[in-house]
């Protein structure tokens, strides 16, 4: 540390690792007056040593793990690389070298967080990954340390920016899913393969890792239920808007009768929420907690300078510690063992959107099978008949989700039903 220079590694150098490059040197004067040493940035691990990367100085390049593990001059790993294998391994040995870690990979921190954490605290080196959740939006050292005093009794989030933007055009602009998408794919919110956003798993990633936090408890990316907006239709937004509501995907993790219920999918937002405003690409982390009450975090959830930022200020904490002989704590350790509540032991309100037979009783008689299962009805709509078929759609009171799906078996086996439209679940 001769001059209090800080040196790292940073291994990725995509559109985030690019960023966190560019960003070090534009922040280099407000990075020693911050932290009181310098940070150089000895090599740079790609995959690909031929391609040029612009900003980059191609001495610094490697695609030798090794020659970075093996240097004693290098202090901090920055990983920016994403996927599970290899970036799991190179985390792991860095920690076990004494080298401190910055992350911003929710895969990996989404399937073995609790794992690496552990064995940060263990070695005395930090391990940070505010970029892992929600880009720019501070939400990981809160949740560690500001609300640590509160119990947190819920966390909802949007926290894909992908399918906030498909749905706010589908409110908005009155667009199907499938042309959201595909404007969503031109402008660069989407990729070319969107399963892992509109299939809910980005946003499932992210939900895990807060869960965790929250809770002190070990939750991992298999314990979240999923469920996608493929499904979401623009008459479901229209009669949303009807009853009150817009539609949103969300990640929802909470404290329930001592269980931690943690699930991702659509949901009815009342327009009254502070969720329910949040538009286009933007994410939001709402928290409530029996001592903090409510507080929500919103901003950019991605990006190449966004997230930058939030690995720059991980960066920035872990040199501070360094020059202050300070690593070690790093928060968020699993401590308790709090079961996760089983999806059917989940209580929700439901959106019912049914195609039926436009005959009396039929109302009489699908209200009859949902209450014999303890569904009561807290909302219904009967739309005018189109060849001897009504629209009806109802809002049900909090259900058990076994309760809900008996009673939905039942109703779609009845004669006068002819499709089950839309099933979406109702915040409140």
């Amino acid at each position: 540390m001769e001059n209090h220079v800080i040196k790292a590694a940073l291994l990725g150098a995509g559109t985030v690792g690019s960023g966190v490059y560019a960003l070090a040197g534009m922040l280099a004067d407000e990075i020693c007056k911050k932290t009181g040493g310098s940070l150089e940035i000895k090599r740079v691990m790609v995959r690909d040593l031929k391609k040029k990367r612009d900003g980059i100085p191609p001495e610094i390049l490697t695609d030798n793990w090794e020659e970075i593990l093996n240097d004693d001059e290098i202090w901090l790993v920055i990983e920016v690389m994403g996927g599970v294998e290899p970036a799991k391994t190179y985390i792991t040995q860095a920690v076990l070298s004494g080298k401190q870690v910055v992350s911003a990979n929710k895969d990996l921190l989404a399937e073995h967080g609790q794992e690496l954490l552990s064995l940060a605290e263990e070695r005395g080196v930090d391990l940070q990954f505010e970029a892992a959740v929600a880009g720019a939006i501070p939400i990981i050292r809160p949740l560690k340390q500001s609300l640590s005093a509160s119990l947190l009794t819920e966390i909802m989030g949007i926290v894909n920016g992908t399918t906030n933007y498909i749905l706010t055009k589908m409110s908005e602009a009155g667009m199907s899913y499938e042309e959201a998408l595909e404007e969503a794919t031109k402008l660069g919110y989407a990729e070319a393969d969107p399963t892992a956003d509109v299939e809910g798993y980005d946003a499932a990633r992210k939900i895990a890792i807060m869960a965790s936090l929250a809770y002190n408890s070990t939750v991992v990316f298999s314990d979240v239920y999923t469920e996608g907006i493929t499904k979401i239709t623009a008459e479901d937004v229209r009669y949303a808007e009807e009853f009150g509501y817009a539609i949103k995907l969300v990640g929802i993790a909470a404290l329930e009768g001592g269980q931690i219920g943690v699930r991702v999918h659509p949901m009815l937002i009342p327009e009254q929420h502070p969720l329910a405003t949040v538009r286009d690409s933007f994410n939001a982390v709402f928290v409530h907690g029996e001592a903090n009450d409510d507080a929500m975090f919103m901003g950019r959830g991605a990006g190449k300078m966004p997230t930058a930022s939030a690995v720059m200020g991980d960066v920035i904490i872990v040199m501070r510690n360094i020059l202050h002989d300070n690593c070690g704590w790093n928060g968020g350790v699993a401590y308790k063992h709090i079961p996760v509540k089983p999806m059917e032991e989940t209580k929700s309100r439901f959106f019912l959107r049914l195609k039926v037979a436009d005959r009396p009783g039929v109302l009489a008689n699908i209200a009859g099978v949902l209450g014999n299962n303890d569904v009561s009805i807290a909302q219904v709509v009967q739309k005018p008949s189109r060849g001897g078929v009504a629209e009806l759609v109802v809002i049900t009171g909090a259900v058990l989700e076994r309760h809900f799906n008996d009673a939905l078996m039942i109703v779609k086996g009845m004669s006068a039903v002819r499709e089950v439209s839309g099933i979406i679940r109702v915040y409140g």
